[in-house]
């Protein structure tokens, strides 16, 4: 049967998730903030046969510069090195659809650590699809501008706390919510999707 491994490391979580056709057989999630490049390929190898599949899907971001790097790095390695296709997705839309796996077709508003003290945010209809692009907030800003009453990620109990209503689910990035996406998200670009714009500039 064709198999398919989710790699997602953009976030504070290293997750790994191995597919038979749509039946999880392996995964591996740890929350580890940073150490992602020395977690990453050890994870991939403890899965059956080594984690070999068809089909490889990554996380492009937005997340950390350097997880959404490794992550795509490593799924362009092992789909050069087992002849795999890959696709990519962004991280938000599976921080929604674990929403949408624990109340069912809903809205949901993804809420993720971003950097300098900003939340990378983005509001998804009950379909899973983006309302909007996402976007790189203060916090003070985001709870102005989105009154989604189901909010979730890393940043969802702080949010609905801050607004002062909501429900919030306070999860990482799972690998293993990976298919629950709708398939218009996952696209052939593989390029990262940062987020924000890098901290360094280039002289003029």
């Amino acid at each position: 049967m064709p198999r398919t491994l989710a790699i997602d490391c953009a976030t504070e979580a290293c997750s790994v998730a191995l597919f038979e056709e749509h039946r999880l057989i392996a995964f591996d999630h740890k929350v580890l903030g940073r150490g992602h490049a020395e977690r990453l390929v050890p994870m991939i190898a403890a899965l059956p046969e080594k984690g070999q599949a068809d089909d490889i899907l990554v996380s492009r971001g937005p997340g950390s510069f350097t997880g959404v790097r490794i992550g795509i790095a490593t799924a362009r390695a092992l789909a050069f090195a087992w002849g795999a296709a890959i696709k990519a997705y962004p991280t938000l839309a599976l921080v929604a659809a674990l929403a949408r796996a624990e109340k069912g077709d809903v809205p949901a508003l993804a809420c993720m650590t971003g950097g300098h003290g900003e939340w990378f945010i983005q509001e998804f209809g009950k379909d899973g699809l983006p309302v909007a692009d996402h976007a790189a907030l203060i916090p003070k800003e985001a709870v102005a501008a989105f009154q989604t009453e189901l909010v979730v990620g890393t940043q969802s109990e702080a949010f609905t706390e801050l607004r002062g209503s909501g429900t919030a689910i306070v999860t990482t990035a799972d690998a293993r919510k990976v298919l629950s996406i709708p398939r218009e998200l996952f696209s052939d670009d593989i390029s990262p999707l940062y987020g924000r714009a890098p901290d360094a500039k280039l002289p003029k």
